[in-house]
């Protein structure tokens, strides 16, 4: 089992200020190819999400990944990833709860992906969503460029499980462009997630019908050692498929999820006139 570091540098990153529709956040990027953008999950850019960007990186991809809340590359205690997650639930760029509609930070997410796009080329952009910010990628589909999202145990609205943060009318415009484009969305989470539970995803389904193929993975296949402290203690059971979660070895089911969400990017933003599932 691979041990993280308890702070990632991110040396390996280009780290930009982008100021995009007047709005300036830092941008960690790195790689070749087509544009991934990679959406932290709560509570900030730590180790385990900053591997995923790698493996993201390492498959063919320029990584672009935002500072969204957190202390990027850092893995904070308990309390103080509560700190952080009670920010983001009154910041004016999330809207943590039902009846709000999308988060307002998605308009520079879809401005980000146009201009890395631009930057990088190919095709278009692909984007993963993770936990507070799982939705995110599926909003971003309103920007033409974006053309590969992944919902990660998508997490909002807090207070509903059966409630999806987009309005009604932004999932039926994702919708006719999944149809029309022959698109899809892949989206993930542990079968006894808390906070990403199975209603949820039958709203997906209903909302966005066979566009949204969706992976239910046992809570079995979730690591449960050495876990950081937000996890053990705040979040308390299967979540992070991608990052905490993952268990790193051969042949376990959250490494094949990995390995499918980079075979959808290959496919999408790589292979020409490939159809994806």
């Amino acid at each position: 089992m691979t041990v993280l570091p308890a702070f990632d540098p991110l040396e390996d990153f280009d780290h930009r200020d982008i100021v995009l529709d007047e709005i300036g956040k830092r941008v960690h990027v790195a790689g070749h190819g087509p544009a991934v953008i990679v959406m932290t999950e709560m509570p900030g850019i730590s180790p385990h999400v900053a591997r995923f960007a790698r493996w993201v990186r390492d498959a063919g991809f320029t990584v672009w990944m935002p500072s969204l809340f957190g202390r990027d590359g850092a893995v904070p205690d308990a309390d103080e990833g509560k700190a952080i997650f009670k920010r983001a639930c009154v910041s004016a760029e999330f809207r943590a709860f039902a009846g709000q509609g999308a988060s307002p930070v998605t308009q520079w997410l879809r401005a980000l992906a146009r201009h890395a796009h631009g930057a990088c080329g190919g095709p278009g952009v692909g984007a993963i969503g993770m936990c507070f910010t799982g939705n995110f990628a599926l909003s971003m589909m309103l920007e033409p460029a974006m053309l590969a999202p992944v919902l990660s145990q998508p997490t909002l609205p807090l207070d509903n499980p059966a409630a999806l943060e987009s309005p009604s009318e932004e999932l039926a415009a994702v919708r006719e462009r999944l149809e029309r484009e022959d698109l899809s969305v892949l989206a993930y989470r542990f079968a006894g997630d808390r906070f990403c539970r199975a209603e949820r995803f039958d709203a997906y389904r209903r909302a966005l019908g066979d566009r949204f193929v969706e992976r239910v993975l046992p809570d079995d296949a979730a690591n449960r050692d050495d876990l950081p402290p937000f996890f053990r203690d705040v979040v308390g059971g299967p979540h992070s498929v991608v990052t905490v979660h993952l268990i790193d070895e051969a042949g376990q089911p959250t490494v094949a999820a990995r390995d499918e969400i980079l075979g959808f990017l290959v496919r999408r933003l790589l292979e020409a006139g490939c159809n994806v599932p």
